[in-house]
């Protein structure tokens, strides 16, 4: 897979026309071409793969501490601790990486400013560029037995391992004497090399080296991160709340089927304890009034006169099943009380012909209807009329 690498300026200088020096590496990991471009540019070339940028050496700060094996979270817990010690401003206004822990106990960490790399982040946005990685400068060097160094812009860049690099100001030209006093071979990429180096290597051989497992490229994106995890957020309170809705339509479900199983047994109930009851149409009102009537000792007829007009009711107005609130039974009379959402069947004339058939007189009044025993039979076409008799 091919790959684009450029090195940037300094951050604080970084801008939409600001030139970068470009190589495309093939698959091999050699570098096919380079060229000189600014971002703006570099953006409206077709189909170009994702880059890997490295930092200029002023915004390249990098250190090695020494750690014990700890968790991760507490490994990172402890570099950010090492690093406020290291920094002259404040640690929250940095953005700190680090290495793994290596067999010899060392871990590398880089920091640099948060805000100037989501300013980067956003200038790469904008200008259509995908980012794959963020490193030091030191750290696009390639990785050779012994040290591999070169200069850029005032500064020493040293590349150890695959983890270990530096990068440290230029104060004194001769550099021999300090780099080769590890005892290590000296590989030097660009011309004049340092007294004692190895030969020097291709000018475009500090592009090659390998990437390591981290960077600094988790601060610069940061504010997408930050926006697909408001999609999320928003995403999980749909979704909360769709199972709130649901949740509390099965709740609703349940409690109305409780409801039904409830009205039953209380129907069997009162039919178990008071068993001459004919109908059941308000089991709480019914039983009270059948311990109300045990209470006082209610005589047999008007006991006998309740059953036969809620029995008659029951059976001659089937559609009051259910829509009885009260029954009120006083005088010989029975008050049935509707519920409000009730119908009054007022204008059907067949069930209150049948019950005047069996003696029972049905009138409509505010609460429901009134049955009572009727006294009175109703005068048939074959009885005499006595509207004409003389009085004498």
């Amino acid at each position: 897979m091919s790959q684009l690498r450029v090195s940037l300026p300094a951050l604080a200088q970084l801008g939409l026309d600001s030139e970068l020096d470009c190589a495309w590496l093939d698959r091999q990991g050699q570098v096919s071409r380079e060229q000189r471009l600014t971002v703006a540019q570099l953006g409206r070339l077709p189909k170009q793969p994702p880059l890997s940028a490295f930092l200029h050496p002023a915004d390249s700060l990098l250190a090695s501490i020494e750690l014990p094996p700890l968790a991760a979270n507490k490994t990172a817990a402890a570099v950010q601790c090492a690093a406020q010690a290291l920094m002259l401003g404040d640690s929250h206004d940095m953005h700190i990486a680090h290495s793994p822990r290596d067999a010899a106990g060392r871990v590398q960490i880089a920091w640099a400013p948060r805000q100037p790399l989501l300013q980067l982040g956003q200038m790469l946005k904008q200008a259509g560029l995908n980012l794959r990685g963020l490193y030091p400068a030191a750290y696009s060097l390639p990785v050779l037995p012994g040290t591999v160094a070169c200069r850029q812009d005032g500064h020493l860049l040293l590349r150890e391992s695959v983890q270990v690099a530096q990068v440290q100001p230029l104060f004194d030209e001769d550099l021999g004497e300090g780099l080769l006093a590890c005892g290590t071979p000296l590989h030097w990429i660009g011309a004049t090399p340092p007294p004692g180096a190895e030969l020097p290597m291709a000018e475009a051989q500090r592009w090659t080296g390998p990437l390591p497992g981290w960077g600094l490229h988790g601060a610069v994106q940061q504010q997408g991160t930050e926006h697909r995890g408001w999609g999320r957020a928003l995403g999980l309170c749909a979704l909360a709340v769709a199972v709130w809705v649901i949740g509390l339509n099965l709740y609703a479900a349940r409690e109305a089927s409780q409801g039904q199983q409830l009205k039953a047994q209380m129907n069997q109930r009162v039919k178990q304890a008071f068993p001459e009851l004919p109908v059941i149409l308000n089991p709480l009102q019914q039983a009270r009034q059948q311990l109300a009537a045990r209470q006082k000792g209610a005589a047999e007829d008007p006991t006998q006169a309740f059953n036969r007009l809620v029995l008659q009711a029951g059976s001659g107005m089937p559609f009051m099943a259910g829509s009885v609130e009260r029954l009120t039974f006083v005088d010989g009379t029975l008050q049935l009380s509707l519920l409000a959402d009730a119908r009054r069947s007022g204008n059907d004339q067949d069930w209150q012909a049948a019950l005047a058939q069996a003696g029972i007189r049905a009138t409509a009044n505010d609460d429901g209807w009134l049955l009572q025993p009727s006294d009175e039979v109703a005068p048939t076409d074959e009885s005499p009329d006595d509207s004409g008799a003389e009085d004498e």
